[in-house]
């Protein structure tokens, strides 16, 4: 049975889906906060970084960020190969979008551990608020290539009405994690502009 046939059939969308979409919409919460707490603390700040913390880089941050937004391209033509009833070419380009997601994730890891030696979230807000902000969208960015990972491992079986839930839930959540990694950037490197 095609995908493209399931989803005809089907008259709402799926329990997981809606668990999924409630699921982000909490964590744009969370962000929300975050992005919040980051400018509040600025604005009630004199020196921001303080001084001993180094201006944050801008253009690594930028790059890296784009590389993973460019992800969203393959997710979504992986979700619409998926639906169309080719889970071979749905898997391929799942597949090419956790690679990069993983380079984009081991690059930005070695960026953080470089962060700590220079300075630690215990010695100011604005280091704080700067760890919180960053480890917060890098735990999100796990859990995106966690699913994917699980997803791959399904997808080697076929298609079914299950797991083209999971296909959908999976691009769901990444656009919602590229969405975020845009707001982080621009907040990471806010203090550089």
């Amino acid at each position: 049975m095609s995908g493209l046939n399931v989803e005809r059939k089907r008259i709402s969308m799926p329990a997981g889906w809606w668990g999924t979409l409630l699921f982000v919409a909490t964590e744009a919460t969370l962000f929300g906060t975050l992005f919040a707490t980051y400018f509040y603390l600025r604005f009630n700040t004199p020196q921001w970084p303080p001084a001993g913390v180094p201006e944050p880089k801008v253009a690594l941050p930028l790059i890296l960020t784009g590389v993973l937004v460019a992800t969203t391209i393959p997710v979504f033509f992986g979700a619409r190969a998926a639906l169309a009833g080719r889970a071979r070419l749905a898997w391929l380009l799942f597949f090419v979008a956790l690679v990069i997601q993983a380079g984009y994730f081991g690059v930005q890891v070695h960026e953080f551990l470089g962060d700590l030696d220079k300075f630690s979230p215990h010695d100011s807000a604005y280091a704080s608020i700067y760890f919180t902000l960053l480890g917060a969208h890098h735990a999100h960015v796990v859990v995106g290539m966690a699913i994917e990972v699980w997803l791959l491992a399904k997808l080697l079986g076929g298609l079914t009405p299950y797991r083209l839930v999971g296909v959908r839930v999976a691009a769901l959540y990444w656009y919602f994690v590229n969405a975020v990694a845009i707001g982080v950037v621009l907040t990471q490197v806010y203090p550089a502009l």
